[in-house]
């Protein structure tokens, strides 16, 4: 038997303590490709809440819902408030897989925490199947491990629609010529992400299939969020090097995602 991975499909226990001791000692880049070996796969899940009842379940999600998602290995990345909407709760979750996250998910939505939390969660929701499920858009493109917390600023999430075909020409199009200027704006570009198209192996789940996009997130210049989000919506020219062939993938304006990160959320 493959002593790299349990029976699940997740790394076994041992792997994944040598890898978080690689993490900590690696360079910034040998750091990120660690650490995307164990989250290949990502979703943004966006859940609409009930009027006034964001902060109830974020408190109970940071209570009750992290380490006992961890455990079955299912990675919590980031937990967010949306800033342009107080009913608006976001986070993100990785997996070492698409078989994996089916075991992980079974696991805990069967488990123990859930079975006695998930009334009081399930209180505060009013829709929960907004959900994009996404691979790094090249090596090297997820997210990196968490860095010491300086104080959470503002992340943002810019989402574009794209059709399959476009994936690849829009992922070039992208660090040739999005990445470069949102760098010499003073933002750090975290990750980048396309449409994972395998089928959904938790059905239980519902994810937005057939939705394809690319999805970068990028942390504004420290104090500067708004500043650098009103410079990046009045930019011109952006779209003038794309050719004809690429057009297609900026007929819908994307979507902007301010993102404020909660207490205890890994990404900040």
């Amino acid at each position: 038997m493959d002593k790299t991975f349990d029976k699940a499909g997740r790394p076994a226990r041992r792997m994944v303590l040598a890898a978080g001791a690689a993490v900590a000692f690696a360079a910034p880049t040998a750091r990120a490709a660690l650490a995307e070996r164990f989250n290949p796969i990502v979703e943004l899940r966006q859940y609409t809440l009930r009027g006034g009842r964001r902060d109830e379940l974020i408190a109970l999600f940071e209570r009750e819902f992290i380490e006992s998602q961890e455990a079955v290995g299912a990675h919590i990345l980031g937990l967010f408030r949306d800033l342009d909407d107080p009913d608006r709760f976001v986070w993100l979750r990785g997996f070492p897989g698409m078989d994996a996250r089916a075991e992980a998910l079974k696991a805990f939505y069967f488990g123990p925490v859930w079975k006695a939390h998930r009334s009081a969660a399930n209180a505060t929701i009013l829709d929960s199947d907004n959900v994009l499920l996404l691979r790094p858009a090249q090596p090297g493109g997820g997210f990196p491990p968490p860095a010491p917390r300086k104080g959470a600023g503002e992340i943002l999430a810019f989402v574009h629609y794209l059709d399959d075909a476009l994936t690849q020409p829009f992922v070039d199009f992208f660090e040739a010529h999005i990445r470069p200027r949102a760098l010499a704006g003073g933002a750090q570009v975290l990750a980048s992400f396309v449409s994972e198209a395998s089928p959904n192996t938790f059905p239980q789940l519902p994810v937005r299939e057939k939705d394809r996009v690319f999805i970068w997130f990028a942390r504004p210049p420290a104090g500067h969020a708004a500043p650098f989000l009103e410079s990046w919506r009045k930019r011109t020219g952006w779209r003038d090097a794309a050719g004809d062939p690429l057009l297609p993938a900026f007929m819908r304006k994307p979507e902007v995602l301010r993102l404020q990160p909660t207490d205890r959320s890994p990404l900040a």
